[in-house]
């Protein structure tokens, strides 16, 4: 783990520069072309099982899928990617966006089984503070930023249960239905970008 960039140094919130083995393959950005914030949960125990996720290589590039920025139940925040840099983490909305994940087993360890897709576990209140800290830090430091967005706003695709190959199930459900999306967004100045059905899918992750 490395000290403090001048990027986040002036968040009032504990913090640890983590950048991934493979963040200088990512491609570069503007930051003047972001404008959305995609929150997700990790849908995996811990932040331990997140980052060793992360660190997986899936793509020729030698890069694999993964938010920008990590918050731990206990509030704690991990930056895995720089901001200018494109983390695969929504598919079709990559190079607008910064991705937020929060740690949550959502459906671990069975992510597709048909009776495994009700996400359970609720968000700590200090994990919902630390979000507001960070979402306020990024529209000072981004100031294109305007919209904000679940991964299941997005990614909508269904795909065959893993245990009921004829039923379907939708890939993607997080932040789920215990993310407390009103207080967010009273709490921030971003508005809940709708799914936008003319953009396109893409690859990753």
């Amino acid at each position: 783990m490395q000290a403090r960039s001048a990027r986040f140094a002036a968040m009032d919130l504990p913090y640890v520069e983590w950048p991934l083995p493979y963040v200088e393959y990512l491609e570069q950005r503007s930051l003047q072309q972001v404008d959305l914030v995609v929150i997700h949960c990790t849908e995996l125990p811990d932040l331990a099982a997140a980052r060793q996720t992360g660190e997986q290589v899936l793509y020729a590039s030698g890069t694999g899928n993964s938010g920008h920025i990590y918050i731990d139940r206990d509030g704690e925040v991990s930056v895995f990617v720089p901001l200018e840099r494109i983390a695969h983490h929504t598919r079709g909305y990559n190079p607008r966006s910064i991705g937020i994940e929060l740690v949550n087993t959502g459906r671990w360890p069975d992510w597709l089984h048909s009776e495994r897709q009700t996400l359970t576990e609720s968000y700590p209140e200090v994990q919902i503070d630390a979000l507001i800290e960070v979402l306020d830090h990024l529209q000072r430091e981004v100031p294109t930023l305007t919209h904000i967005a679940g991964h299941e706003d997005l990614d909508t695709t269904q795909v065959p249960a893993s245990d009921r190959p004829d039923h379907p199930v939708y890939r993607k459900r997080d932040p789920g239905p215990l993310f407390p999306w009103t207080p967010v967004l009273e709490r921030s100045a971003l508005q809940r970008l709708a799914p936008d059905t003319s953009n396109p899918t893409g690859t990753t992750p």
